[in-house]
């Protein structure tokens, strides 16, 4: 596995059932475990005596082959569990403060998802666990290139008969929208489930074990196939592609104000309340096949009173390859503010979509996409930052405006 953002590349084993999907992606062999055993520094020969005794401390960046014997020795396979696959990406979930009850200010990235598994000791009892340390970072810093790093092996690991789910841990405040690009990425009928935590994990109370428990869970239950990708917090599901965070500090406050929630957790069980459904005319982009480095610019702009409309002509200027408007009410922007927009459309054919800043609700459909020289496009029920993932992937796939257009008239509901 490659590392993203510095952090060492590593996938950590929990029973040798995951031997078969790491042979066929050629991360290590057989021989390569026995040889790198011997060739390892004296580093990685102090943690592994150490690791018998405190099993969540982090391994050296020596070699996945030797931390998968490691641990492989800690952790006995159960063969009548299901196995999944956590990645780490970092968050509030691997926080740590300096006291038990500090809840803000704390700092990122000195807990590791080996230390998070190791925090659920019931975790072996209900899946057989392998995790991955993508990142670990705020999720403010959450990127594209760590977008699609996840993409690229969430897509493979599903691919793998071994994998009956995956479990994504990340920061709060970017969540959704991971959630909601993995959700348009993801062609697998296995569960995607992304967690976090709104308490850093030395918080007491700490909701984030709970949170890790509860998403392994639903990773594993039948009744979670089909799904797409979903978000479980605070004993609630809901679907990757209606979630939003709605509140800056209470535990619960991963919600579609509009949709509701898929299911709950009674008892630690996932209880749905509907059969598998799809969004209305969710689309699907097969990225897999593209070996993008990164996603196209794609800004936002705020709307207000007095909104500046030199800032469109500054974001296209500044290389931006769409641009969404997150008007008050259903989508409004200032008449000024629209005439420079028609003008940067025409010298540039930018793609332009209209959301609203409330969050939730519609934004009409305008006239059919150049009709009549109709250049706005509406962007329908989701929010400004779904708009710009959903136009990121749009222009990446080699959409054009038309195109574009009519993919997000296809949302609007008839």
């Amino acid at each position: 596995m490659v590392s993203v953002e510095g952090t060492p590349a590593g996938l950590v084993l929990f029973g040798p059932t995951y031997y078969p999907s790491i042979l066929s992606s050629s991360l290590i062999t057989f021989k390569s475990v026995l040889l790198a055993s011997f060739i390892c520094s004296a580093a990685t020969v102090a943690w592994y005596a150490t690791s018998l005794f405190a099993p969540s401390l982090e391994p050296p960046a020596c070699s996945a082959a030797v931390r998968a014997v490691a641990y492989e020795t800690l952790h006995h396979y159960n063969p009548s569990l299901k196995n999944v696959t956590i990645y780490g990406t970092g968050g509030t979930i691997a926080g740590r403060g300096a006291s038990i009850t500090q809840t803000t200010g704390y700092s990122i990235g000195n807990t590791t998802i080996y230390d998070l598994i190791g925090g659920v000791p019931d975790l072996p009892n209900i899946a057989n666990i392998a995790a991955v340390q993508v990142s670990n970072v705020e999720s403010g810093e959450i990127n594209a290139k760590i977008l699609l790093e996840l993409n690229k092996l969430i897509q493979d690991d599903l691919a793998q008969p071994t994998t009956q789910g995956v479990v994504v841990t990340h920061g709060t405040d970017t969540l959704e929208e991971t959630a909601f690009f993995l959700d348009l990425t993801m062609l697998s009928h296995k569960p995607v489930v992304v967690v976090g935590a709104m308490r850093p994990s030395t918080a007491t109370s700490a909701d984030g074990p709970l949170n890790l428990f509860q998403a392994v869970k639903l990773a594993v239950t039948p009744e979670a196939r089909d799904r797409g990708a979903m978000v479980t917090f605070n004993d609630r599901i809901t679907s990757a592609y209606y979630v939003s965070k709605n509140h800056a500090n209470a535990l619960d406050t991963f919600y579609a104000k509009d949709q509701g929630h898929l299911g709950f957790f009674l008892n630690q069980v996932p209880n749905f309340y509907f059969t598998p459904s799809t969004p209305t005319a969710k689309p699907f982009f097969d990225i897999s096949r593209l070996n993008l480095k990164t996603l196209p610019q794609v800004d936002i702009l705020f709307g207000h009173q007095d909104s500046n409309p030199a800032l469109i002509r500054a974001a296209a200027s500044s290389g931006a390859k769409g641009i969404v408007f997150a008007g008050p009410g259903a989508g409004y922007w200032t008449e000024a503010g629209r005439a420079v927009a028609k003008e940067v459309f025409d010298e540039m054919a930018i793609p332009m979509v209209f959301s609203t800043r409330t969050g939730k609700g519609f934004v009409p459909p305008f006239p059919p996409f150049g009709e009549g020289g109709e250049w706005r496009i509406a962007g329908s029920t989701l929010d400004p930052q779904k708009c710009r993932i959903l136009l990121q992937l749009a222009i990446a796939t080699g959409m054009e405006a038309q195109e574009i257009g009519s993919l997000f008239e296809s949302l609007q509901t008839r």
